[in-house]
């Protein structure tokens, strides 16, 4: 059996102390010799002006000369150049004549004896001079000027010189300061990497390279593994990211890195906090509506973003359809239920009375009713989906003890093929619905709604009116906005957006009246012409 051994790995943590320790080192010690070679060049150059400067200091020292025109001149000029030496802190200060003869020297032994280096710039081309040479005393930095007397005759030359062991002392010094200095600053800039690190690792939640990728993959991974669509924004209302059903039923509205235009959705952005836990939340996008879910992105209890996921009501009504058939069929059966047990305990206390005539014309007056009803409705109705909209709303009205009309001179023969039936039922249901809500919630007992259709035209035309409250004058031109409701509660305000939206995907419109029950009145207009253009900005009162 062959045992593979697993590649050690170099922590973050040490991985960034080295590097920030290895660029601090590198920096410092660029530094440091950059430092030392403009430190050279800057004493070179000091320390020759010094040199000059002693030079014809001495040159022009009016004793010295005077002493050229004495017997011995040494005896005179020796002591002050030794004054000048120790005061200037040179090396050594020379005057020689002009035959190289030292008259002064630090070691008395070389006086009278020829001068180690070259005069001939200064005789013969009558000029300073500064430069590295070798003497007696060794490698110095020396500088030579001539001395002339009040004639203007060269007589002599001065000679001051740096020895180069007391330079590089000096450099030594300043560079064991710029070292020392150096190492201080290497020191902060390794625990100042120390703490960096440790920062940063901190922020990595104590996780290597390898493990943030690995995350970073596998919540790529959940993400687009998610069915609803998943949507993640931040603060200022920008998509950040969103998985692959949300890009696929989403793109029209929302895209990564765009804000968000949806007043709904900025509006919970601006309220959520980190305490929020919103589910079944309706939003109307685009043409559609939606049950989203939301809750906030925390970091260090801060909230910084908004993650939604959106479900289209459609699809959940499509998975539950077969549920929502039997409860309505639940729903019908009771409402019948319930009426024809009053009914059945009327004509039992009718018959025990013995009041055989006026049970017979109770039971006549029901079935006629009845017969009425589907008879007008399967004559006036060629659509089943409308025909069965319509019964069912006639249904649930009595449930609800509302007086739903339906206009006997009304008629609507077959539906063209390019409107989709099922959102005209969608938009009948709910005006219907907001009808007779309206209805019940102002007049009880005596709710009533009226229901008008016509074919007549380029038209199909729905006027749906109740005796309710009405609209109030200051919201009937926000009305049909999402959100905008004149009813109590959470979750209101969709219906008339819905169907709005719904009638533009048909290319008809819809206007608000004044019934002549008290109530509203709803107009909804649906060209039957395919290439007929939708009427925009009707006036209500048409």
């Amino acid at each position: 059996m062959i045992l593979t051994r697993k590649k050690a790995r170099v922590s973050l943590f040490t991985q960034m102390v080295l590097l920030i320790s290895i660029v601090v080192l590198i920096s410092m010690g660029i530094g440091t010799a950059l430092f030392s070679f403009i430190l050279d060049d800057i004493l070179d150059r000091y320390i020759g002006q010094q040199a000059m400067t002693v030079a014809k200091m001495a040159a022009m020292d009016d004793d010295i000369i005077a002493a050229f025109g004495t017997a011995h001149p040494s005896d005179l000029i020796q002591p002050i150049a030794e004054s000048i030496r120790i005061s200037t802190g040179a090396s050594y200060v020379v005057i020689g004549n002009k035959d190289g003869i030292r008259y002064s020297h630090y070691d008395p032994d070389q006086i009278g004896h020829r001068m180690g280096t070259s005069n001939d710039p200064v005789f013969l081309e009558n000029r300073s001079v500064i430069y590295r040479g070798a003497g007696i005393s060794g490698p110095a930095i020396k500088a030579k000027t001539p001395i002339v007397n009040s004639k203007g005759e060269t007589i002599g030359v001065s000679s001051v010189g740096f020895v180069m062991s007391e330079v590089e002392n000096r450099v030594a010094e300043y560079k064991s300061r710029v070292v020392t200095f150096s190492m201080l600053l290497l020191v902060i800039g390794i625990v100042g990497a120390f703490i960096i690190a440790r920062r940063v690792k901190r922020l990595f939640y104590g996780l290597e390279p390898e493990e943030i990728s690995f995350l970073f993959t596998e919540k790529a991974a959940i993400l687009e593994s998610i069915r609803d669509a998943t949507v993640a924004v931040d603060m200022q209302g920008r998509v950040v990211s969103m998985n692959k059903r949300a890009r696929a039923l989403l793109q029209e509205d929302l895209t990564i890195g765009n804000p968000i235009s949806s007043p709904q959705i900025r509006d919970i952005i601006h309220s959520v906090n980190r305490h929020t836990q919103e589910t079944n939340h309706k939003i109307l996008l685009g043409h559609e509506i939606f049950i989203t879910d939301y809750s906030p992105i925390l970091s260090n209890n801060e909230v910084r973003g908004v993650v939604f996921t959106f479900r289209p009501e459609s699809e959940i009504e499509q998975l539950t359809e077969e549920i929502t058939k039997i409860s309505s069929f639940s729903d019908n059966m009771r409402a019948q239920n319930h009426e024809y047990l009053n009914r059945l305990n009327t004509i039992y206390g009718l018959l025990k009375l013995k009041e055989y005539d006026k049970a017979l014309e109770l039971i006549t007056d029901e079935v006629k009713e009845r017969q009425d009803i589907l008879a007008f409705i399967m004559s006036s109705v060629k659509e089943p989906f409308i025909a069965a909209c319509l019964l069912g709303k006639i249904n649930r009205s009595k449930e609800l003890k509302v007086s739903l009309e339906l206009d006997q001179d009304s008629y609507l023969g077959d539906v063209p093929d390019h409107i989709d039936t099922k959102v005209l039922v969608t938009i009948l249901g709910n005006l219907i619905d907001n009808a007779m809500e309206a209805a019940l919630s102002h007049k009880r007992a005596e709710a009533m709604v009226h229901v008008s259709f016509t074919d007549l035209g380029k038209d199909i035309i729905f006027d749906i009116e109740d005796n309710g409250q009405g609209v109030p004058p200051d919201m009937e031109s926000r009305i049909f906005e999402s959100g905008v409701t004149t009813k109590p509660g959470e979750n209101r305000g969709l219906g008339l957006a819905i169907v709005k939206n719904s009638l533009e995907l048909l290319g008809g419109h819809i206007t608000l009246g004044k019934s002549n029950l008290g109530g509203a009145r709803f107009t909804i207009a649906v060209p039957m012409d395919k290439e007929q253009k939708k009427v925009e900005g009707a006036n209500p009162d048409d």
